[in-house]
């Protein structure tokens, strides 16, 4: 019989402890490890595409991963990225809109109105392209609401009436030229992160990452949850932080950090706390989850599709607004074409559920990088758009196919 004083019993009385009692290093790493294995595969699969396809196209082409293109691939993500975020928001609650593309469209062309033919300030523009993508989300959110219309039908509407409204408000022109001495597109072509300026941002994200998942870890040690280990936190923050640095070395070697994209990165960071750290966001999670078990639960879930279109179609407008600074002119074909298409294939890619309840801000930022990164590298291969085409409805397909099969692997682990 063992002693209890012993060796061995006290390895017995270590693993009877409960699991928030273990916050070792090896712990943290096995949980993670146990998590994807049960279908919580976060972004593993789509960091794992594009360290794939990076591979791929600097094989073929010895400049895609020049720091000359990869600056010209952080400008050219940042409108449908913006888009996508919008996206994010109606997947998490179960619903879609179809006429992103056409709001980013009438966005642009309400903007050069604005600005060219009114001759109004640049800050009076961008408001009057936000408040039209606002009004339009609300509206969706009435449809859906107060007459039961499906987001399907009713964004698909919805992108015929604003390509006829887009239309009406160039006029006949085909472009409406925005001065290039304008800030709105010196900001999205030419103005970039002073060096010291860029490294002390990417010292400060690393730092504030660490700082949250220390206090996330301290609050849940309180509650008798389990944590992740500070070893754990430290060498994902040095990872995070020599990564960072390193990018910002890189793109320093040519023309530096766009604002335009520091931009993207902040709204990404922003709608992150907004889906984690508020009631908003817990009531969007809910809701797509189970709408019927959250209006039981007291939530508002008419007043969170509301929300949830109103953010939609607000950064669908403002991505539209930085595509037309991009260019610097609003023209017939802002929004058209496969931008819609690939906004919902960009946060899809990047992880966000269709069926609801699961995704996050990251997703767009992961998602827009694989197909722009797929549009780049075609590009600089010189293929028509046929094979860009074909490349991202595989990526979508394998990237749905693992969400089903995940979902199913959490089901039967019972983690929903």
């Amino acid at each position: 019989m063992t002693s209890l004083g012993s060796p061995v019993a006290a390895a017995h009385d270590r693993q009877d402890e409960p699991l928030a009692a273990r916050h070792g290093f090896r712990d943290s790493v096995r949980g993670a490890v146990r998590r994807a294995r049960h279908g919580d595969l976060g972004m593993l699969p789509v960091v794992a595409g594009v360290v794939v396809i990076w591979t791929i196209f600097q094989s073929l082409n010895r400049t895609f991963l020049s720091s000359t293109n990869l600056v010209n691939l952080a400008f050219d993500m940042v409108s449908l990225g913006v888009i996508a975020l919008g996206i994010v928001c109606v997947l998490l609650v179960g619903q879609i809109d179809l006429s992103v593309g056409s709001m980013s469209g009438v966005a642009a062309a309400t903007t050069g109105v604005v600005m060219v033919r009114h001759e109004q300030s640049v800050w009076l523009a961008v408001l009057a392209a936000a408040g039209v993508g606002a009004l339009s989300g609300w509206l969706y959110g009435q449809v859906l609401n107060r007459f039961g219309v499906p987001s399907f039908v009713a964004t698909l509407g919805g992108l015929l009436a604003f390509l006829g409204a887009q239309l009406w408000l160039l006029r006949g022109q085909n472009a409406i030229n925005l001065p290039y001495d304008s800030a709105l597109v010196k900001f999205a072509q030419v103005w970039f992160v002073p060096e010291a300026l860029a490294y002390a941002f990417m010292l400060l994200a690393a730092g504030g990452f660490l700082a949250v998942g220390l206090a996330r870890a301290r609050s849940r040690r309180r509650a008798g949850l389990s944590s992740v280990s500070p070893r754990w936190l430290a060498v994902q923050s040095l990872a995070l932080a020599a990564a960072l640095l390193f990018a910002v070395y890189y793109l320093n070697r040519t023309r530096g950090v766009p604002w335009m994209f520091v931009l993207f990165v902040a709204l990404v960071l922003v709608l992150h706390y907004v889906l984690t750290r508020t009631r908003l966001g817990r009531s969007l999670y809910a809701v797509g989850g189970n709408a019927e078990a959250a209006r039981r639960a007291g939530i508002d879930v008419r007043a969170v599709y509301t929300t949830a279109f109103v953010m939609c179609s607000t950064l669908a407008a403002t991505g539209g607004v930085l595509a037309a600074a991009r260019l610097a002119a609003a023209n017939q074909s802002t929004g058209t074409a496969d931008v819609n298409l690939n906004a919902i294939a960009a946060a899809v890619i990047g992880g966000t559920s269709l069926f609801g309840g699961r995704g996050s801000a990251f997703a767009a930022l992961l998602g827009v990088l694989v197909i722009q990164s797929i549009s780049s590298g075609l590009t600089l291969l010189s293929l028509d758009s046929s094979y860009r085409f074909v490349i991202t409805g595989c990526v979508l397909l394998v990237a749905v196919a693992l969400d089903s099969a995940a979902r199913r692997s959490r089901q039967a682990h019972g983690r929903g």
